[in-house]
């Protein structure tokens, strides 16, 4: 049994001119049909097309190696699934792909390049993502530098027992810069990764109720991105649990840092996230239950709005947030997207009057706000979260609405057993809003104290 298969022995080139898809194609399929090992790409730029990954095969990417992806679209067949929002057709098409194998893997010190800028921004089929996992067990990708994807980096889809360490993920020249994507997955395993993107970094998501995601482990990583870092949720028809998050850093994400959402009918429970430093974050901490169901964002298979589910069971402690001069100014995403500004920022938890977030804590969380905002210069009337299914009003409370916060460091509404201790809250700048709002919630337990530092020294806020 031969374990290294030399992708030159087949024909390619690797001098980033020639196309390689098929010489690469064949030293897989001859992996494969001999037992399996590793298909060994070295010393040149290997340009391909889509890679079909069989069982027992990892794909090795030396360090003198660069898998490029082809520009010619035409290299992309058919065949290699979907993604699963209702609005991103042209997100289809991999270059990467596997589907019902076990023991696989994507691995070295090498590149990989998405070739962004050949492909269309937005608008169009012909935009690959770099690597789409479906129904798979066993999957490592690690060690590599996965660059310039033209959408998406990677989509782990109903797949089990995964290891994604060490990657070096950075997709910031498209929308829908995503990094780790994982749909559907149980027993995940995710840790020293750097991830910079213009998209959301890490998504754990439920598309269904027969493939649950659990059992997800993610630390020591650092995000940075133009949307959130850890996004938790939005596609949630299905259920989300047992996820701890622990050592990791957020730096310069224009969105949110860990953003929880259950919007489509499923369950979202038994969430930890620990030790988090973030930096410049416009919105370190949101959690929404709703129902939402549009063309816009919506799971393909979720076909008439939901009921709303149910988010219980989340604890996050020991984070520190504190914001710099980079604060002070509006974020956009490419030339007029914008993604925030100090009116929008702060934590936010919000849900539903009669379907209440349950059993959430805040423990040990210092946020230092950049501040500068006037009462007067936000609208009066700040809209709830409805039932969608009974109640169709001009303005909800959604994830992207309202685009300003009635508070300086926090807003709490509609939570059955909130535990809040060890808050210290610090705005740079004075801040006429109500410092943090506490509404509708049952509380076991709160110890909040606002710093206004070189405004006016240290101030207790107690709240009903």
């Amino acid at each position: 049994m031969r374990d290294l298969f030399d992708v030159k022995d087949y024909g390619a080139i690797g001098d980033g001119a020639a196309v390689d898809t098929r010489a690469i194609q064949q030293a897989i399929d001859a992996c494969s049909q001999a037992g399996g090992g590793h298909v060994r790409l070295a010393g040149g730029i290997f340009v391909s097309g889509t890679l079909f990954l069989r069982s027992n095969v990892y794909l090795q990417i030396q360090p003198s190696a660069v898998l490029l992806a082809n520009p010619d679209i035409r290299d992309y067949p058919d065949g290699t699934h979907y993604n699963r929002y209702v609005n991103e057709k042209d997100m289809d098409k991999c270059l990467i792909y596997a589907e019902d194998a076990e023991n696989i893997g994507v691995v070295g010190e090498g590149a990989i390049n998405g070739n962004a800028e050949r492909f269309p921004n937005e608008g169009s089929i012909d935009r690959p993502m770099m690597m789409r996992f479906l129904r798979c067990r066993h999957i490592r990708v690690s060690g590599l530098r996965l660059h310039n994807s033209a959408a998406w980096t990677t989509a782990f889809l109903d797949s089990e027992n995964i290891w994604c360490d060490g990657l070096d993920i950075r997709n910031d020249r498209r929308y829908n810069g995503d990094g780790l994507d994982y749909d559907g997955c149980r027993n995940v395993f995710v840790s020293n990764c750097k991830i910079l993107g213009t998209d959301d970094n890490l998504c754990l998501q439920a598309s269904s109720k027969q493939y649950p995601m659990k059992n997800v482990h993610i630390s020591n990583c650092h995000f940075t991105s133009i949307c959130a870092g850890i996004r938790i949720g939005l596609k949630s028809i299905g259920s989300i649990s047992n996820v701890a998050i622990h050592n990791c850093t957020f730096e310069n994400v224009w969105r949110e840092g860990i953003k929880i959402e259950c919007t489509e009918g499923g369950s979202i429970t038994d969430v930890v996230a620990q030790g988090l430093v973030m930096r410049n974050v416009t919105r370190p901490i949101f959690v929404l239950l709703n129902n939402r169901l549009d063309r816009i964002g919506s799971s393909i298979g979720l076909e008439a709005m939901p009921e709303i589910g149910s988010l219980e069971r989340i604890a996050l402690s020991d984070i520190i947030a504190a914001d710099d001069e980079e604060m002070s100014h509006t974020h956009y995403r490419f030339a007029d997207d914008v993604m925030g500004c100090p009116s929008f920022n702060g934590i936010r938890i919000d849900a539903c009057e009669s379907a209440p977030i349950r059993d959430l804590t805040l423990r040990n969380i210092g946020y230092t706000f950049i501040g500068g905002v006037a009462r007067e210069d936000i609208p009066e009337h700040y809209p709830k979260v409805r039932d969608r299914r009974l109640e169709h009003p001009e303005q909800t409370a959604d994830n992207y609405y309202p685009t300003w916060s009635r508070t300086t460091f926090m807003d709490i509404r509609n939570v059955d057993r909130l535990v809040l201790d060890g808050l210290r809250f610090r705005a740079l700048r004075e801040d006429t809003r109500d410092s943090y709002i506490v509404e509708n919630c049952r509380v076991v337990k709160e110890e909040v104290t606002e710093y206004l530092g070189d405004l006016g020294g240290k101030r207790p806020t107690a709240i009903d």
